[in-house]
């Protein structure tokens, strides 16, 4: 605008008297609109059974309930992160949280709407409304990362995302209870619908507190960038689900690694001579944005990759309900709701290097405890680990977070953000396929032992079953008396021997990572951060 000038971020920013750009008013109401998100990442996991019961969904549809929505996610983030860039990141953000939440109520109608689609069963349109309901979190959660710069320039981000932190916890704390609740109680529509009112007073909220953002409406987009590095997610993120399906040395697999591979290098070949690129490739001469974003996947694969094996160890192997295992996640997601404001704090005073070094150190640690842990863990047993891990991850995903965002240019927070959060979604979903195959493998190798000389005489189509039962914790619901107490200890055992060894391998992952955490540095000082007035 003509009448725009750029200035030094003051510490507070002036004439904020009322509630519409009060930071930590646009704090919370961007994070309502990222707990919808969260809720929803927990809650779909303990209603799956249900919906598999309700919809008649095979084990391959219900497997894309949730590939789905990380697929679209994935695929997805750094295009609109650019968007936000582009076209007002407050407009993108409203627009995430009026899509998710009405294709929230969409997925609870997903049976009636399949009625009236030729062709498409329940599951079906279960799937498709998940991916579009991925679509608009990715909206969603690049443009609150980018709205939180807005509003904490320069240090005072450090202290944002320590408050991010604990919100996060809190919501991913509530999600397995809510979900639990409304699952056993309600129906597992309900856990969509919930959506609903959180989404609309996220939409008030942000509507009237979030200022207006710098908005720069380009006259060309990239799409050929937006084609390229579309391409190049999905061909990587299908690859990535898949490879347990159908073989990490299968050609198929090998294929789309491949195809990634080279829509990768076309991509970067079209970044560097696009006049208007999509991820402008001065982004990542800041080494420290490169590290963090290498820090943030490589500590979302430890992470996620081995928490995914959890929910079958409580449920399978210790017959836990929903709501039981829900509650026995608590003491990590109440620990996180502690340690992130702290690691804000310390992130302030030590630094980066040493904060986030310190934190993998730990998390390594918690990492090496849940390895020991044994069948029969009691709740204490399970609790230390969690909590050492809150304290230990906590530290990692503020420090990581602050410094993509908080050393990205003025005007590519948004793709800076959705860098962020696509490093999250596919550090998750390697950590959760790699560790996936190492987990099955080991239990290859153990469960003949563990069967003793019953083993042989086992068909190799009755081992297998046998086999991708243990990798859920035990045995199927179902399964006579008198098979179940010859079989069962010896399929929990060989669970347990392959949870153990995931869990070791993260730890060698998280301790490779801190040593990586030495070489990043802090985010601009304020002074360093302009903002744009008048």
């Amino acid at each position: 605008m003509a009448d725009a000038k750029t200035v030094a971020a003051p510490s507070s920013p002036p004439g904020k008297t009322g509630a519409r750009g009060n930071p930590w008013l646009v704090l919370l109401a961007v994070s309502l609109g990222v707990i919808m998100v969260m809720l929803d990442g927990t809650v779909v996991g303990i209603a799956n059974p249900v919906i598999q019961a309700d919809l008649g969904a095979t084990l391959a549809e219900l497997q894309w309930v949730t590939s789905g929505y990380l697929l679209a996610l994935a695929v997805f983030l750094i295009t609109a992160g650019k968007l936000g860039d582009l076209f007002g990141h407050k407009r993108v953000f409203l627009i995430g949280v009026g899509g998710f939440a009405l294709v929230s109520v969409g997925i609870g109608f997903s049976a009636e709407l399949a009625d009236v689609v030729p062709g498409v069963s329940p599951a079906g349109m279960l799937i498709g409304l998940r991916v579009l309901q991925g679509l608009f979190g990715a909206l969603l959660q690049p443009a609150a990362l980018a709205l939180l710069r807005e509003a904490f320039p320069g240090d005072r981000l450090k202290q944002a995302m320590g408050a991010w932190g604990a919100i996060i916890g809190l919501s991913s704390a509530a999600g397995p209870i809510v979900g639990g609740v409304l699952v056993e109680n309600v129906s597992w529509e309900s856990v969509f619908f919930i959506n609903a009112p959180v989404g609309v007073i996220a939409l008030i909220m942000g509507a009237l507190l979030i200022e207006k953002s710098p908005i720069k409406v380009l006259n060309k987009i990239d799409w050929g960038g937006v084609v390229l590095l579309s391409g190049a997610m999905f061909a990587l993120v299908w690859s990535i689900i898949k490879a347990p399906e159908w073989g990490w040395g299968d050609s198929t697999t090998l294929t789309f690694l491949g195809m990634f591979a080279v829509l990768t290098a076309a991509f970067v070949f079209w970044q560097s001579r696009a006049k208007q690129p999509l991820v402008p490739l001065s982004l990542f001469a800041n080494a420290s944005i490169s590290i963090g974003t290498v820090l943030m996947m490589m500590v979302a694969f430890a992470m996620f990759g081995a928490m995914f094996f959890l929910g079958f160890f409580f449920q399978g192997t210790h017959g836990l309900t929903p709501l039981e295992a829900g509650i026995r996640m608590l003491p990590m997601s109440a620990g996180m709701i502690v340690a992130s404001p702290l690691a804000g704090i310390l992130l302030g005073k030590l630094g980066p290097r040493l904060t986030m070094a310190a934190g993998l150190v730990v998390t390594s640690g918690a990492m090496f405890l849940m390895s020991q842990l044994t069948m029969d863990a009691t709740f204490l047993e399970t609790s230390i680990p969690f909590v050492v891990l809150a304290f230990g991850m906590s530290p990692v995903f503020v420090g990581a977070t602050e410094i993509i965002v908080g050393n990205a240019p003025e005007g590519l927070t948004g793709v800076a953000g959705g860098l962020q959060q696509s490093a999250m979604q596919v550090g998750g979903a390697l950590g959760t396929a790699i560790l996936g195959a190492v987990m099955a493998g080991q239990i290859s190798a153990k469960l003949p032992g563990y069967l003793g000389p019953a083993a042989q005489s086992i068909p190799p189509d009755q081992l297998a079953q046998l086999e991708a039962a243990a990798s859920f914790g035990g045995l199927p619901p179902g399964t006579p008396e008198q098979i179940a107490q010859i079989v069962g200890p010896a399929a929990k055992s060989a669970f347990m021997d392959g949870m153990h060894l995931a869990f070791l391998v993260s730890t060698g992952i998280a301790l490779l990572t801190a040593v990586l955490a030495l070489f990043v540095k802090a985010g601009r000082k304020t002074e360093d951060v302009p903002v744009h007035v008048g």
